[in-house]
């Protein structure tokens, strides 16, 4: 059986080439995440069969369609939507910077949303249930990419200059959280660390349809332009040799990653290590480039997110505990052991 499979148009004016291996990865990857959303539809306060959950999917008038496809269903089409967002734009940091400990979360974009949210929450004493929220968090978000850029622009952006200075802003940004969550009202506070922690409790589908279209666009472009990726993975003459805009896909894939991780924070709160620990499951499963590693890292960490929302809310019952404190129970020691890997290989 071929390894590759080549499919091209008339003229051979396009051009796809799919790597067997990774799709059928891939189509595993789907299956999976289609049973654990059914597996976490039938769990809650009010257990049913999956024969049950799947009659309230098909008939609005069943007796569990409120809990099933009201209550349930928006939550767990967040948590894959913000998964795999977290998932992609950590993919698509760690090839631009070409660290493979780069994610939203270190290189600053992750603490812009937090800082921009807890001061909108402290001066404005404002609910975590705002619709402001949101678009504060992400603005924050693209106020420190926007200042990254310009601290790190010099005839171009600088992978090394990016980190340094995404780590250094991160730091900054962190302890301006930290002040403002010691100066604030103890219900502001309250509500602030419940965000910061990342939790997907009372996900709405006003919430799925204010999020979809960020993936919707950002996605696509992505898997269309990451062959560029690729390129300057062999470094910066190499990739120029090979007619690649080395400055220019270089924003752009900032730009992209900032939007999906932006937009992912500001609506499910600052959900770490997804970014982190996605894109390196992902390449122990496949071998592909940027473009096939794309969809198997956005499934897994859509699958994280799921399993880490399902635990928060089942495991604890009645308590429903925010979903980022399992996803960083499953990060932080993986952050370890990529850091003892790498003292191993140096």
């Amino acid at each position: 059986m071929k390894n590759v499979i080549v499919l091209r148009t008339p003229g051979d004016r396009w051009s796809l080439k799919l790597d067997v291996r990774t799709g059928a990865v891939t189509l595993g990857l789907v299956l999976l995440l289609l049973g654990s959303c059914l597996l976490s539809l039938s769990s809650g306060s009010h257990s049913t069969s999956v024969s049950e959950v799947l009659e309230a999917l098909l008939n609005p008038a069943s007796e569990l369609a409120l809990i099933v496809r009201e209550i349930r269903l928006p939550r767990i089409i967040m948590a894959v939507l913000v998964g795999a967002a977290l998932g992609s734009a950590g993919l698509i940091l760690q090839g631009l910077v070409r660290n493979p400990l780069a994610s939203p979360d270190v290189i600053g974009i992750t603490s812009g949303a937090s800082a921009a949210a807890v001061l909108f929450l402290w001066l404005g004493s404002a609910s975590g249930a705002s619709i402001l929220l949101a678009p504060v968090a992400m603005a924050g978000a693209f106020l420190v990419a926007l200042v990254i850029m310009m601290l790190t622009w010099q005839r171009g952006i600088s992978p090394s200059r990016l980190v340094l200075v995404g780590v250094g802003l991160a730091a900054a940004l962190s302890a301006l959280t930290t002040l403002l969550l010691v100066l604030s009202p103890d219900a502001t506070a309250m509500n602030a660390y419940i965000w910061m922690t990342g939790s997907l409790y009372a996900s709405q589908w006003h919430d799925v349809t204010a999020l979809a279209p960020w993936l919707v666009l950002c996605w696509p472009i992505a898997l269309v332009k990451l062959r560029h990726l690729d390129a300057q993975s062999l470094g910066d003459e190499m990739a120029q040799g090979l007619g690649s805009a080395l400055q220019g896909y270089r924003l752009l894939f900032l730009v992209l990653a900032v939007a999906m991780a932006g937009s992912a924070v500001a609506y499910a709160g600052a959900i770490g290590f997804i970014g982190l620990v996605a894109p390196h499951i992902a390449r122990r499963l496949v071998t592909s480039s940027h473009a096939g590693l794309l969809p198997v890292t956005a499934l897994i960490g859509a699958l994280i997110l799921v399993y880490g929302d399902w635990v928060g809310r089942v495991a604890f019952a009645p308590r429903d505990l925010p979903a980022g404190i399992f996803v960083a129970a499953i990060g932080a020691p993986f952050f370890v052991y990529l850091l003892y890997r790498l003292r191993r290989s140096n």
